[in-house]
């Protein structure tokens, strides 16, 4: 079965709160996900699809993931 965790991390990517400057409005068009400020972090969350592309597109910008 799978944890909480685990399906969290799939649907899910939190960044500090200026990594998507200048990004931000590209990846709220081209991807099907909703993009949250929460106090001093970000939060990207959309189906584990839309997070891998979203991912892959952060790393191609320069944005570090873990």
């Amino acid at each position: 079965m799978t944890g909480a965790d685990r399906l969290r991390d799939s649907t899910q990517i939190r960044l500090p709160g200026g990594a998507l400057e200048g990004i931000r409005a590209e990846i709220e068009d081209k991807f099907a996900v909703t993009v949250r400020d929460e106090e001093e972090d970000v939060r990207i969350i959309g189906s584990p699809i839309a997070i891998k592309n979203v991912s892959d597109f952060l790393a191609r910008n320069g944005v570090a993931v873990a």
